[in-house]
């Protein structure tokens, strides 16, 4: 499944965009810009497993990193300061990770 199977093309194109520049991701306003914040459950459900991309059923650091590559190829990494700012914002229970539930509650916190 690709990330454009369940948001407009044109809407990852912009929130990527958006945020190109060093140092200014917002994950509140990516995900809004995104269209992430109008899906269902089980839809960001689906989003989370793309953006899971060892299975491990966590979003690890290495994969925040990637986060804007996992919705447009050849975007840019996030910093190591917006990547603990995101992973510190997601996960609740201080495991160094995010998993599904703590996802869909970081989107819907958004």
């Amino acid at each position: 499944m690709a990330m454009t199977d369940l948001l407009s093309a044109d809407d990852i194109k912009k929130a990527v965009g958006a945020f190109s520049a060093a140092e200014s991701f917002n994950h509140k306003k990516f995900f809004e810009m995104v269209g992430l914040k109008n899906k269902s459950k089980d839809e960001l459900q689906k989003v989370f497993h793309i953006l899971d991309q060892d299975k491990s059923g966590y979003i690890e650091e290495d994969e925040l990193t990637l986060i804007l590559q996992s919705f447009i190829a050849g975007a840019r990494d996030l910093s190591d300061k917006e990547t603990k700012t995101l992973l510190a914002a997601g996960d609740k229970d201080g495991d160094g990770k995010i998993g599904v539930e703590e996802f869909t509650t970081l989107v819907a916190e958004s």
